[in-house]
């Protein structure tokens, strides 16, 4: 995970749907260009965060990457 990372929000203990929540709520108060990256545990969210995120049109950096529980993704905020 190369890419540089503006943000980060670890939401680790939380469970869905509150990922794709706070995600989606964090990315909103950021600025075009800017890289989230999102830290959470609960295993839907491998799908549910980059999915939601998407949708919104904001961009995933890389694929989704696992340590053990913890499940790391980076978002970008389009312009």
């Amino acid at each position: 995970m190369a890419d540089k990372v503006d943000f980060v929000l670890d939401i680790r203990g939380e469970s869905c749907p509150y990922p794709v929540i706070y995600t989606l709520d964090a990315l909103k108060d950021m600025k075009a260009g800017q890289v989230l990256q999102v830290i959470a545990d609960c295993p839907q969210s491998f799908r549910n965060v980059p999915e939601e995120a998407v949708k919104h049109g904001y961009e995933l950096v890389g694929e989704p990457e696992r340590s053990g529980q913890d499940i790391y993704f980076k978002i970008r905020v389009n312009a």
